[in-house]
């Protein structure tokens, strides 16, 4: 799998997602692969808004730990969830290297903070495969799925249940 590299002003546009929130949610035929540390993961290329390069954010109290706080996008205030954080890894020494994915999760925009964006990876043809359930994570609770691509593990992130509150 090849790194993309995104220069930290560079946007990623992508259309928005077709279909109603009354239709089942289709398997993603492709992911945004992104790195947080030495692990892999992915969101469904549908959901993505735009990919940008880490600037400043406004902390807000009273939030839980792991939103760092929200960023004014083009008049839009969208939440910042560090990643590394919800999953129960610390919260990320923020370089101006790492990048916001924003994505659209139901009605709200939000920015994931990762490390860096990896790849775009074709899902045609490549199955997606349950997350073990073999002991009891808090990572495991925000992914869906796990895909293989060039030898090299995928977990996908289930966007909804990141906001959700049980898992804390």
């Amino acid at each position: 799998m090849s790194d993309v590299a995104l220069a930290p002003s560079v946007d990623a546009r992508v259309p928005a997602p077709v279909g109603t929130a009354t239709d089942a949610p289709a398997p993603p035929n492709q992911l945004i692969s992104f790195a947080i540390g030495d692990d892999q993961y992915g969101v469904d290329i549908r959901a993505v808004r735009e990919i940008k390069g880490w600037t400043a954010i406004t902390p807000l109290p009273g939030q839980p730990e792991y939103v760092r706080g929200v960023l004014n996008l083009r008049g839009v205030i969208i939440p910042i969830v560090d990643l590394r954080c919800r999953f129960g890894q610390g919260l990320t020494s923020v370089t101006p290297l790492h990048i916001v994915i924003v994505v659209q999760i139901a009605t709200k925009a939000v920015g994931l903070l990762a490390d860096r964006v990896l790849d775009i990876v074709s899902l045609d043809g490549v199955e997606v495969k349950p997350v073990p359930k073999v002991a009891q994570s808090q990572r495991a609770n925000f992914l869906c799925g796990l895909v293989t691509s060039d030898d090299a593990m995928i977990a996908l992130i289930d966007l909804p249940s990141l906001l959700s509150l049980t898992h804390e």
